[in-house]
């Protein structure tokens, strides 16, 4: 498959790492970025071709990834459109936040085919998961070359309605930040307990790590993960306790609700134009 990236930052290069020499020859990777150190890395790496702007090896593709800033997509679209060769019809695929595929067509001249995708930052190391939904033009060849491309840094969640992308956004799209936050704060309770910062900072992210991957290992629901490890007086029950006083679990709810609000926001204000 003959892949083509507009944008070489850090998911694109996340993308092209899994893809390069696995999914596909590194040769048959290009990239578009006017950012010439950005490019050299991305050849010297990973044997990509590059280019400052979009160029007949976008045109010969088999899929356009869109890993462009979304205030930036209206402008990226308007340059691309004459590289779209509709009798091919190559695949595009977006992973800027908040360009809904209706906007994204529109901007591209009516074009279709198009799969709308929320990965996260974890996809930097390979551990990303990322939810999709493809619009109505996007054929069955299509959809599973997407996903493939996507696969290469993590798993894959499948929509059927674009609608719902926003709820992943809130869930794991923002989600990495909730866990970095609260991480913070464990660190932060250790060294005022007394530990030092390092001794805080290998408590908390063995401890989270360990219980994020018993939790993915089991087949029981995390609730009752932490019904065992919360006997009655104890010192879990007495730490949970103090935050379902404080309201923490609505608290991280509202949180998240406010983050698909935004994403929605973000949906109308980019796609106004």
């Amino acid at each position: 498959m003959n892949i083509a990236f507009i944008g070489g930052g850090n998911m694109a290069a996340a993308l092209i790492a899994g893809l390069a020499n696995k999914l596909t020859a590194g040769a048959h990777l290009h990239v578009v970025d006017p950012n010439a150190q950005a490019l050299a890395r991305l050849q010297q790496q990973y044997g990509v071709t590059t280019a400052a702007a979009a160029d007949a090896r976008v045109a010969a593709a088999d899929a356009i990834v869109l890993a462009v800033k979304p205030q930036s997509m209206r402008e990226v679209a308007a340059q691309l459109l004459p590289f779209i060769d509709t009798a091919r019809k190559p695949l595009i695929v977006s992973i800027a936040a908040g360009i809904r595929g209706a906007d994204l067509s529109r901007w591209l001249g009516g074009y279709g085919a198009i799969v709308r995708c929320m990965p996260n930052t974890p996809a930097l190391i390979g551990k990303g998961i990322t939810g999709m939904v493809a619009m109505p033009g996007v054929d069955a060849a299509q959809r599973e070359a997407a996903d493939a491309i996507l696969r290469a840094v993590g798993p894959t969640v499948w929509l059927d309605d674009e609608g719902k992308i926003d709820a992943v956004t809130a869930v794991s799209g923002s989600g990495p930040a909730y866990v970095f936050y609260f991480i913070e704060a464990m660190q932060q309770a250790a060294e005022e307990m007394g530990l030092s910062a390092e001794q805080g900072r290998q408590l908390a992210l063995a401890t989270f790590t360990g219980a994020a991957q018993l939790a993915q290992q089991s087949s029981e629901p995390v609730a009752l993960l932490r019904e065992r490890v919360t006997s009655k007086g104890g010192t879990t029950y007495a730490a949970l306790t103090s935050m379902e006083a404080d309201g923490v679990k609505a608290a991280i709810i509202a949180a998240m609700r406010a983050a698909a609000a935004r994403g929605k926001e973000l949906g109308d204000e980019l796609g106004a134009a």
